[in-house]
C-alpha cells in the first residue's frame, strides 16, 4: 500500500523578541536547526536607536507540515523572553 503523502502548509510564525542581543543567538540556533521549512524571514528592530535590552520582531514565512511549524513556534516559545505565534495560510 502505498505511503500516504503528508499535507503541507504555508504559515507566518511572528517571533516577539525581548531582548535582542541576549537571545540572538539562541533563536538563530533554532531556526537555523529548522532551515528546511523557513522560506524566508524578515527581522525588525522594534526600537531604532536602541543600544541595550533591545526588543526585535521576526517574522518567518515557512512551509511544512502542520506538525512541523506547530512544533518550531513550541520550541521558539520555551526561551524565556520569546512570544512566538503560528498563522497558518494554507
Amino acid at each position: 500500500m502505498p505511503e500516504k503523502k503528508k499535507k503541507m502548509h504555508l504559515a507566518t510564525i511572528t517571533i516577539f523578541v525581548s531582548d535582542r542581543k541576549g537571545l540572538s543567538a539562541s533563536v538563530n540556533r533554532i531556526l537555523t536547526n529548522n532551515g528546511r521549512l523557513i522560506m524566508a524571514r524578515l527581522g525588525v528592530n522594534v526600537q531604532r536607536h536602541c543600544v541595550q535590552n533591545c526588543l526585535a520582531l521576526i517574522v518567518v514565512a515557512a512551509e511544512g507540515t502542520a506538525k512541523e511549524i506547530d512544533a518550531l513556534a513550541k520550541e521558539l516559545n520555551k526561551l524565556k523572553g520569546i512570544k512566538a505565534k503560528t498563522c497558518f495560510l494554507v
